[in-house]
């Protein structure tokens, strides 16, 4: 699967996935606990986004990798973005369980590039 993903910010200084058709409540679709200040660093510091991202490589692509799964307690898991275009920048970040929503499963590493 390899997608492109919108995200925006809210005037509430919240990051958020846009998902189109999900049924769930928004608050389930925030991204927080370095997530969101990843999100600040790759939109140049503005309120929205595009990621492409894919469960597999492909060329041009950053990793974010799986540190901890977390599905038996909080949901989803605990992940690491080692470099960002070359930089190592060694982020950390929790990715709730709408990333098995997204994927169909709780990738080991999330491939993702940054189109202009």
């Amino acid at each position: 699967m390899r997608e492109k993903f919108r995200f925006y910010k809210a005037d509430s200084g919240r990051w958020y996935i846009d998902l189109p058709g999900w049924n769930g409540s928004i608050d389930e679709l925030e991204m927080v606990q370095g997530a969101d200040t990843m999100l600040d660093r790759v939109s140049g510091y503005t309120n929205e986004c595009i990621l492409e991202m894919s469960d597999e490589a492909f060329e041009g692509a950053d990793t974010i990798q799986l540190v901890s799964d977390l599905s038996d307690s909080v949901g989803g898991g605990d992940y690491i973005m080692k470099s960002y275009k070359g930089e190592d920048i060694e982020h950390h970040m929790w990715l709730c369980a709408v990333t098995v929503q997204v994927f169909g499963i709780l990738p080991a590493v999330i491939y993702v590039a940054f189109p202009v």
